[in-house]
Parts: structure tokens; C-alpha cells; sequence
């Protein structure tokens, strides 16, 4: 359980440095400060290539920080036993092709130690709830794009995280694609728990989340509401969330 004072994620002075074979390399984020509270639905946006699925790499321990320090339910990101209480969708999911939908989430069920007898249960109605009921017995390799990214959330939700991360969920879905993904993030804090997401879907964006970051170039440039992020300076009329990212990205990084 976490305290009251705990986060669901922490990252403290994180920094994660990329070599490169012709060179010094670079760093993908700097300096990176930032707090995930319970039941949140947190934003990160910014930019292709301002460190944002680096971020959620380190917090899923897909790769370790070059500095700085990351948390997971109030544990360094090394203890892996708080990975069973996360969910994951990537931007691009990719799943062995000859298995199909009630084969892959057997398998992924079990890594994630979850109970035989809750399987039998959880497998059918998350396949419904994704509308894939109909094309469970179908070879993953034949499924479209929108198909795979809605496999992938029935995936992510198997284990019923207590943090979801979502990396660009919505790629490759259709309206109803979409609705479901948003349907999906609000049943979450309706029941209390935490969603990062990653989007450049900035009406998602405006619609689900309780506060944002903004990274540019590897680097943190907002930290806050929304409201916030859009109030004009001087007092002036409120922009809009495209406007106010436009604004951040043209304003060094500190």
C-alpha cells in the first residue's frame, strides 16, 4: 500500500544519455523532476523526440537513467515486483502473429502471475469490452492495425494495474477506437487509479487529463494544470492548448 505522501511515480534530477557509435552520443532527458499522485490522469506531451517515451521507458525499467534517480509505487524502479501492478500500451504493439487474442492473453496472464480460475474470467469480458469478441479464435497476424492496438489494451488492463501507461494509444483507431480508449482512462480514475498518457491527440488531452507536463528537447518546460498551461501572459485571453504547446516550444528549456 502507498502512504498518503507516496507517489504512484517519481522522477528525481532524471537524465538518460544515449551513445552513439559515431560520437559522444546525446541525452535524451535532463534534469527531469516530476510527480505522478494517486489516481491522476497525468499528460506528457511535447514534441516527436522530446523524451517522452524515454521517461516512460525508465519508469517501466526498459532502460536504466544515465542520473538521477526514478520511483515506482514509492520503490527504485530496479525493485521489479512493482511491474506486476502496471499496464502498458506502446504506440505500436507487436504480438506473435500465429497466436490469437484468448492465446496471447493466457500467456501474458501468466507472466503477470495472474491466477488460472481469474483468467477464465477476466479474458472473455476484457475481450468484449474491446470489441474483439467476435475475432478471438483469428491468428493475430491477419488483425488490422486498430485491431492490434485494441488487443494491446486488453493486454495492458489484464492484471488490473494500478498504473496505466498509455504511449500514444489511440494510433491507428478509428472514432469508436478512440471513445473506447477515453472510456477506458476515465473508468480507471473512477476507480481510483493512475494513468500516464502520452498523446499528440490534444482533444483526448483537454478531455481526460488533471494535469501535464511539456518536455522539449529532453527537457521539462510546464509542470501543471491545464488551465495554467493556457492562461495567456499579461492577462491576456486564454489560448488554446495548441497555442499554448506552440508558445512552450519556442521558449528555451530550463
Amino acid at each position: 500500500m502507498l502512504s498518503p505522501a507516496a507517489a504512484v511515480a517519481e522522477f528525481r534530477n532524471v537524465g538518460k544519455h544515449y551513445l552513439s557509435p559515431r560520437g559522444a552520443g546525446a541525452w535524451a532527458v535532463r534534469n527531469v523532476d516530476l510527480r505522478i499522485e494517486p489516481g491522476q490522469v497525468f499528460g506528457l506531451l511535447g514534441p516527436n523526440r522530446a523524451g517522452k517515451t524515454t521517461l516512460a521507458k525508465l519508469l517501466l525499467s526498459l532502460c536504466r537513467p544515465s542520473e538521477g534517480e526514478v520511483l515506482r509505487f514509492d520503490r527504485p524502479v530496479e525493485v521489479r515486483r512493482t511491474l506486476a501492478r502496471v499496464g502498458y500500451v506502446h504506440e505500436a504493439p507487436a504480438f506473435p502473429r500465429d497466436l490469437n487474442a484468448v492465446g496471447l492473453l493466457k500467456y501474458y496472464g501468466a507472466l503477470s502471475l495472474v491466477p488460472t480460475a481469474e483468467l477464465r474470467q477476466r479474458i472473455p469480458a476484457l475481450l468484449e469490452r474491446v470489441g474483439l469478441a467476435d475475432r478471438v479464435r483469428e491468428p493475430i497476424g491477419g488483425y488490422s492495425k486498430g485491431m492490434t492496438q485494441r488487443l494491446g489494451l486488453a493486454q495492458a488492463l489484464l492484471n488490473e494495474p494500478d498504473l496505466l501507461v498509455l504511449d500514444e494509444p489511440t494510433e491507428g483507431l478509428d472514432l469508436g477506437g478512440r471513445q473506447l480508449v477515453r472510456d477506458i482512462v476515465l473508468e480507471q480514475r473512477e476507480r481510483g487509479r493512475t494513468v500516464l498518457l502520452i498523446s499528440h491527440a490534444l482533444s483526448d488531452v483537454e478531455h481526460l487529463c488533471d494535469r501535464v507536463a511539456v518536455l522539449v528537447e529532453g527537457r521539462k518546460v510546464y509542470d501543471g494544470s491545464l488551465a495554467d498551461l493556457k492562461r495567456a501572459p499579461e492577462s491576456g485571453p486564454p489560448r488554446s492548448l495548441e497555442q499554448a504547446l506552440s508558445d512552450l516550444c519556442r521558449r528555451p528549456a530550463v
